[in-house]
């Protein structure tokens, strides 16, 4: 497991280098081939390649994961792939390639077991996860659909947490508008877009809410062009988490309600695509399940969490099939220089997921 880790991680796929991300999915083919006994199919939409395997009909569990990574290229010679006091680190190792190879374990000990241990499973390994997927969202929740129970790989929470529930996630983008002047010779003529702007974002960090769990975090600023100009234009990017759908959709309304304080400005809200909530009542049945299949293989008892990251697992909750993520890695610093997955955890995760697919698939459709 190791040793296949270490190729899949030393194969660095940021999501927008679409020439890399297609190298790793072939990196993980060849070990899906090798360790599975299987081709994957090699799908594209949207110029994003997805892997999918079914065996036989592979409509009763779906298993979920991710290839890209936040990091760049180049990030290896920085942050090299390494094992050591127990510990795995190198870029994406915990989220989420430690899961992947976890899940191709998994499924490779049952087929050891028996051939056909696997009918009834399927497979989808995207890349484009990390900027909310958008090429890959529809083939998720069209294979959601034809499925019974979703186990997403994501990397799990604190301590080895699964991820019983996720808050929706959106994004979206505030434009304002003003008007460019000379800022040493008639200032006075302008309508400053970046002063609108702050008063605006002073507006925008109150439409949350706390103790819902509701965040609305201004993230990413842009004012003007150059530095001895009023700024004409200005845009802050609004990361957008809640609960509930409805949390979402009154923070989306507060900020189409938003009004402009300068005479000169005017406001234009871009709404960005927004990913459900993924509720407790989506993955309570599989995580006693979970419970279960930890207690008969003595594993320390397992904890569920609710975590504000999205992933995948929400979409497939969105379409009403019952979604359990977080069965991934165990570790943490996802997205952070200190991201590291704890080396004993890969083989108990491993066998945790092959207990309860085997458990899945045993049960009555």
């Amino acid at each position: 497991m190791l040793a296949d880790l270490e190729t899949l991680v030393r194969c660095e796929s940021p999501t927008s280098d679409r020439s890399a991300t297609s190298r790793c999915a072939d990196v993980f083919a060849e070990l899906g081939i090798r360790l599975l006994q299987s081709h994957p199919q090699r799908l594209e939409h949207g110029g994003a390649v997805q892997l999918r395997w079914r065996f036989g009909r592979g409509d009763r569990v779906l298993l979920l994961g991710h290839l890209d990574t936040v990091w760049p290229l180049g990030t290896l010679d920085r942050l090299p792939f390494t094992i050591a006091d127990g510990r795995i680190t190198g870029p994406g190792c915990f989220d989420m390639k430690a899961g992947l190879v976890q899940l191709l374990y998994a499924l490779a000990a049952l087929q050891a077991d028996r051939p056909d241990a696997l009918d009834g499973v399927s497979v989808l390994v995207t890349t484009d996860e990390e900027v909310g997927s958008p090429a890959s969202h529809s083939l998720i929740q069209d294979e959601a659909r034809r499925s019974q129970a979703v186990l997403v790989l994501e990397a799990s929470a604190d301590g080895g947490a699964l991820k019983t529930a996720r808050k929706g996630a959106g994004c979206h983008r505030l434009h304002v508008v003003g008007r460019a002047a000379h800022a040493g010779l008639e200032p006075e003529r302008g309508a400053n877009a970046a002063v609108e702007l702050a008063h605006q974002i002073l507006a925008i960090v109150q439409l949350a809410d706390p103790e819902l769990g509701t965040t609305v975090t201004p993230s990413v600023t842009k004012a003007g062009d150059s530095t001895n100009t009023v700024p004409g234009a200005a845009e802050v990017a609004v990361d957008v988490r809640a609960f509930s759908v409805e949390e979402q959709q009154r923070v989306v309304s507060g900020l189409a309600a938003l009004r402009p304080r300068l005479e000169g400005t005017s406001l234009r809200l871009e709404q960005g695509p927004e990913s459900p909530p993924l509720p407790p009542s989506a993955s309570s049945d599989l995580f006693a399940r979970a419970e279960q299949a930890a207690a008969r293989l003595g594993l320390p008892p397992l904890s569920g969490v609710a975590v504000g990251g999205g992933s995948d697992g929400n979409r497939t909750a969105a379409v009403g099939t019952p979604t359990l993520d977080g069965l991934g890695a165990v570790g943490g610093g996802a997205h952070a220089e200190d991201e590291h997955v704890l080396v004993d955890s890969l083989p108990e995760r491993a066998a945790l997921l092959a207990e309860l697919v085997a458990d899945l698939l045993a049960a009555r459709p």
